[in-house]
């Protein structure tokens, strides 16, 4: 199982829903950046389980616990070392599923891949718990790229069949970005809030879920950063971000649609403009050959319907070897978009450190200062 993810900084993820913790170690980091815990805290808060009727009622603290990497606020240059600690599982309500393969869930896979020997309670390490300390990381990688004017920020694009107002790719600004930070459903069109909680309360009571498109921006990355075929930006921002559960594609600037478009209309015509080079449009999400061009990097993340659905299901019993039915129990999402929500802001905010890490060089990153 390979839980590693970056090639010069390094995230690797460990725990299971149900044990005693969840946590990360982040290699590669350099010293002396500082590290504002507040922040942290903010950012952990937005994936925590909410009120709303959209969300689990599991009510985990999400407290952070930093066991190295990080002294009197600032970063050591060693690894960073975090743990989130389980105090409201209740492994009780998995007991009657020991032996039912959840539809849409990890359950068969999982079970051929390790032989019965993983921990199915709360789906163990598939579990979307495990993005937990993903937004630990994001928060530090996020803090370090604002020292360089580089902010990432997500709207809800869509929920069922009901959409918001695409972002203008063109001109997205620091202050929208971080407005939507601040939302628990961040939408650019206000009222979209309410027809998503409608959808999703209808959902619920139907004993069902939904999923939705998360579209993503970010602003501030300058031209020619990244390398063609497998290094590419698209390439490494998409291996992250299909590394969070539930995600099921990736398209960056009008990706399926520009097939719609002749080539004349996809193609982002450049203009000179106060001595620095724009596109008019940013059709092709503010990359090229794999190449940032400076434009914003826009991109939508497709969420599935939350698998866990109380309506009754036909399945496998594998201990009996027959055909079954099951309702899952427990304490689930109707739907997870709105907690995908800064778990994909923390994962592109990881995959854009590791890329300009990789182009600058530790020593020329710090210059940068």
């Amino acid at each position: 199982m390979s839980s590693v993810f970056g090639k010069n900084i390094k995230i690797s993820v460990f725990g299971e829903s149900h044990g005693r913790a969840i946590g990360v170690v982040i290699d590669g980091l350099p010293s002396g950046f500082d590290i504002d815990t507040e922040y942290i805290s903010r950012e952990m808060g937005r994936r925590k389980p909410s009120a709303g009727v959209y969300s689990t009622r599991r009510n985990e603290a999400d407290e952070v616990e930093i066991l190295s990497g990080i002294y009197k606020g600032k970063t050591t240059g060693t690894p960073v070392g975090a743990i989130i600690r389980n105090n409201d599982s209740l492994s009780r309500d998995y007991d009657d599923l020991e032996n039912l393969l959840r539809p849409g869930h990890a359950d068969f896979s999982g079970l051929i891949r390790y032989k019965g020997y993983n921990d199915k309670r709360g789906s163990g390490h598939f579990s979307g718990r495990l993005t937990a300390p993903v937004v630990f990381a994001g928060a530090i990688a996020a803090q370090i790229l604002s020292e360089y004017d580089i902010v990432i920020g997500s709207h809800i694009d869509s929920i069922y069949d009901t959409h918001d107002i695409r972002f203008d790719s063109t001109q997205i600004t620091r202050e929208q970005l971080n407005m939507l930070r601040s939302m628990d459903i961040p939408v650019n069109d206000r009222s979209c809030r309410e027809a998503y909680l409608e959808i999703i309360d209808e959902a619920r009571k139907n004993l069902d879920s939904v999923g939705g498109i998360v579209e993503t921006a970010i602003i501030g990355v300058s031209a020619g950063i990244g390398s063609p075929l497998f290094d590419n930006i698209e390439a490494k921002l998409s291996s992250i971000l299909f590394s969070i559960p539930a995600v099921k594609g990736v398209e960056f600037g009008e990706g399926f649609g520009i097939t719609r478009l002749y080539g004349s209309q996809a193609n982002d015509s450049f203009y000179l403009q106060n001595e620095n080079i724009y596109t008019k449009t940013n059709n092709n999400g503010g990359i090229n050959g794999g190449i940032t061009n400076g434009m914003p990097i826009v991109f939508r993340t497709a969420i599935k319907p939350t698998s866990s659905i109380a309506k009754e299901q036909v399945t496998v019993d594998i201990k009996e070897e027959r055909n079954a039915k099951l309702k899952v129990k427990g304490r689930h999402d109707t739907c997870i978009v709105p907690r995908a929500v800064p778990v994909i802001d923390a994962a592109a905010a990881i995959a854009i450190l590791d890329i300009l890490f990789d182009h600058y060089g530790l020593e020329g990153f710090n210059k940068g200062r």
